[in-house]
């Protein structure tokens, strides 16, 4: 029988049973309490916290349970300098930012420059990655670039969601149980389950549903409410003294309705190919500065759904001093996610979302009376495999790692057939109405009769391949009693990657009264008036079977040195470089090839096509993005000191990126961005995680980081300087956590503990460019957080129970995670974070 944990290690640290102290016999001899060793898998290899050379939070099985972290989404305030927040019409996608670089934008065409890796298994898509998982026994989260180890795509760090395994030991089971607030209910079940003296198989079965916090008063769902359903199933199998095979099967279900965008700022901004809507929209929108308790959706608000299955298979062969691994896995994912961008007062006048449309329009673009419901579906499938060498020569003094990588994806966007998009009626005196009746042959038009109705059809498909080489020795020579340790690693990596965009849009005006609809492209003599007033009509945009290809290879290289000034104290230094594969941007208006205006010099390409913001970029879609790439020192210290109670880890650092990849929304539209190598960018830190046992009772935690980033040169095609445009996104100076854990007694019923938490962000942020970004910047806030936990209550010699009491953002704090200022309806529109929530753990476990 296995007895249930409390937390009295630290934020970094694994926990013993409270049944036994959390010191050895040697550190009792000591002071009596220690802090216990941190145990990690950062360099594919169990090593400890302390002798690895990289800035990182381990979060052990029952860290995360008094943290309440239940999937990789609650961790985002626990870690400085990382932040995650969903996509803003996607709630089932995070975007996952370490020292400001991450992802603005989800599309299949594009690669996250965090790597999330599940058992050793890199995760392609973020599209899922908000889906708890139901049994986990260690989160890492490794800083900086990792490009040696972990190759492509891992320019901001890395995260390692690691599984609790079987074991033939003993049947073990665990019950969890939770209560909350806003119908939160969730059930967690896993059983280890020994079947022969080599065999064993780990069951875990999660169902949990909950409700958002703001109301739809609307048709449909109401904003925030999900529901998920997942097992999973693991089988070891120890086929001989040195050689075991690990294979896991995981399902998931999420059914979720969407946050809504809430208005902060009404539109008084050039909303470009939207200005003619933009006043009316604002009329027919709420806005508050304040978080509204309920909005509306003009029609039925649809559910979103996410379906996950994997496999995977780890096959271990110990030799003589030699490791062999081989990592498989295969993956499938499906998402369907319904969005309304609306103003929130459920006006059927002025919409934002891809439900049912009837009108004019329809009927002179397709015949038909009506539009369909469209809900966009991502489907996506990925192969790996990992081929891991390790072991030791020269007596031990040279540790090595080989290893092989391949990968390849296909996945589908698909956003069709055509649809609503928007459509609202033209602000009053906006048109010149006299103008357009003798546009239309004399005939009379009404003020406020005529509407501006948007269509879209949109396919993407995608074709990945990747393949790489790798290696790290790290050599201890029989110098300074062995003190000192040298590593160098290099990986080369190949990427192929392809896409193909199918997309329709379809622009018209609706007169009502007459049952009319015009073409936008028949408005040419219109358009003179119009671009006077500021703006230019939406026009049509076809992209037909357009093909894009691109094939990249790099070379990363790291060296590390490291020193043991004592036993508790190791300082290092290290250079790292790594690499971000590059792509296509699928939201690209620009066709690709045709993108110089005419005359420019050694272009002479009179077909150029502007972007809706007016611009010329020299690029379009089937021309694609490059690659970047990232070098970064970094300084730090591993200690221990007072005899083990106090451990400081610290580290500065320095990277310089080039080619880096900016992603931005053009100005005046609603989706349509661009991606550009804009060139280079400096950032620099100082990163520390503080532990402190302060007593036997109660332990003490600060993790802290300062982070300083910059775009240093960004020029576009034409030499023309953008640095002072372009800014890093979600990229706070300061963030940190302080945290407290006090076990207020031990009795004869169990243990009494108390955990507070206080969790800071700063202000950063919220897009990359643009001269109102200052409409998307996030303000800082702080969040406490508590939890009281009663455990090691024995029920009788068949097990033991657990109680918690927890609260979140105890204050009831209204903060923003997200803003964009590209709606029609507003400058400034925000997805607000969660308000206090509180609820009880109820944990059985034999």
């Amino acid at each position: 029988m296995k007895k249930l944990t409390p937390i009295v290690s630290g934020l970094c640290a694994f926990t013993v049973s409270m049944s036994s102290p959390v010191f050895s016999q040697t550190e009792v001899k000591k002071s009596g309490y220690a802090l216990e060793e941190v145990i990690v898998t950062a360099q594919k290899k169990a090593e400890s916290l302390q002798d690895t050379p990289i800035s990182l939070t381990a979060f052990g099985e029952e860290r995360l349970e008094i943290d309440g972290i239940n999937s990789l989404n609650d961790i985002g305030s626990k870690v400085p300098s990382l932040t995650i927040e969903p996509f803003p019409i996607n709630n089932a996608t995070l975007r996952i930012f370490i020292r400001g670089i991450g992802l603005s934008d989800v599309q299949v065409t594009q690669d996250p420059p965090v790597g999330i890796y599940v058992d050793g298994v890199y995760i392609a898509r973020s599209t899922g990655t908000a889906l708890d998982v139901a049994e986990l026994q260690r989160i890492e989260v490794l800083r900086g670039p990792q490009g040696t180890l972990y190759g492509r795509n891992t320019t901001g760090g890395a995260i390692n969601l690691v599984t609790k395994r079987p074991t033939t030991d003993a049947f073990e089971l665990k019950q969890k149980f939770t209560v909350g607030n806003r119908g939160l209910f969730t059930s967690k079940t896993s059983a280890n389950i020994p079947l022969a003296d080599t065999l064993a198989a780990k069951v875990a079965y999660l169902s949990t549903r909950s409700d958002g916090f703001i109301e739809n008063t609307g048709p449909g769902g109401d904003f925030g409410d999900r529901e998920v359903e997942g097992y999973r199933i693991d089988l070891r199998w120890d086929i001989s003294d040195s050689m075991s095979l690990d294979y896991a099967y995981d399902n998931s279900d999420f059914e979720y309705y969407n946050s809504m965008y809430q208005s902060i700022n009404p539109a008084i901004q050039n909303k470009g190919q939207a200005e003619p809507i933009r006043e009316f929209a604002v009329s027919e929108s709420k806005h508050s500065k304040s978080r509204f308790s309920s909005m509306a959706t003009a029609r039925k608000f649809e559910a979103s759904t996410t379906e996950i299955e994997g496999h995977s298979f780890i096959l271990t062969k110990d030799f003589q001093n030699v490791q062999f691994k081989y990592i498989g896995a295969f993956r499938e994912l499906r998402d369907a996610s319904y969005a309304d961008l609306g103003g929130g007062l459920g006006s059927e006048e002025y919409r934002v979302d891809s439900h049912e449309y009837c009108g004019a329009a329809v009927t002179a673009q397709t015949g038909s009376d009506c539009l369909p419901l469209v809900i966009p579906v991502i489907s996506q499938e990925q192969y790996s495999h990992e081929f891991q060498l390790s072991g030791s020569l020269f007596d031990d003094s040279l540790d090595y790692i080989l290893g092989a990588y391949y990968f390849e994806e296909e996945a589908t966007e698909n956003n069709s057939p055509l649809h609503h998009q928007f459509s609202a009626r033209i602000s009053d005196g906006i048109i010149p109405i006299p103008v357009l009746g003798e546009i239309l042959g004399g005939v009379l038009i009404g003020a406020g009769d005529v509407h501006l109705v948007n269509m879209l059809s949109q396919r993407y498909d995608i074709k990945n391949e990747a393949k790489a080489v790798f290696g790290q020795f790290t050599w201890t020579p029989n110098l300074f009693d062995k003190r000192m340790h040298l590593t160098f690693g290099a990986r080369y990596s190949e990427d192929s990657r392809e896409a193909l965009k199918n997309q329709i849009d379809k622009t018209y005006l609706e007169v009502r009264s007459l049952n009319m609809a015009i073409d936008t492209e028949d408005l040419s003599a219109l358009s003179p008036v119009l671009a006077a007033a500021g703006f230019l009509l939406p026009g049509d945009r076809s992209f037909d079977n357009v093909l894009g290809k691109k094939d990249f290879d790099d070379a990363s290289f790291s060296f590390i040195g490291e020193f043991d000034l004592t036993d508790d104290i190791n300082v290092y230094g290290k250079f790292v470089q790594a690499y971000k594969s590059g792509g296509f941007n699928t939201r690209d208006p620009q066709r690709g090839g045709t993108g110089f205006a005419a005359g420019t010099p050694g272009k002479g390409d009179d077909t150029a096509v502007e972007a809706p913001d007016g611009n010329v970029y020299g690029f379009g879609f089937a021309d694609g993005f490059d690659e970047e790439r990232v070098a970064s020192f970094e300084a730090g210290i591993k200690s221990e000191l007072m005899d083990r109670r106090l451990r400081v880890n610290a580290n500065i650092f320095y990277s310089e990126y080039t080619d880096i990849q900016l992603n931005f929304i053009l100005a005046g539209t609603v989706a349509d961005t661009k991606v550009a190598n804009a060139g280079e960018a400096e950032m620099r830190g100082f990163e520390t995680d503080i532990t402190y046992l302060a007593s036997e009772n109660l332990m003490l935690m600060l993790n802290y980081a300062f982070l300083d980033a910059e775009v240093t040169k960004a020029v576009d095609e034409f030499g023309n300087d953008l640095t002072d445009s372009f800014g890093f996104y979600s990229a706070p100076s300061q963030s940190y956590t302080a945290s407290a854990d006090y076990t207020v007694g031990q009795y004869d019923w169990g243990q009494l503990a108390v955990n507070l938490s206080y969790n800071f962000m700063d202000n950063r942020r919220g897009g990359i460019r643009g001269a109102n970004s200052k409409n998307v910047y996030l303000g800082e806030y702080g969040l406490i957080n508590g939890r009281v936990s009663f455990s090691e209550i024995q029920v009788s010699k068949y097990g033991t129970l657990y109680f918690g009491l927890w609260g979140k953002n105890l204050t009831d704090k209204e903060y923003e995670i997200t803003a964009v200022d590209n709606l029609p309806h507003s400058d400034r529109t925000v997805i607000w974070g969660d308000p206090r929530s509180y609820g009880i753990d109820l944990i059985y476990q034999y």
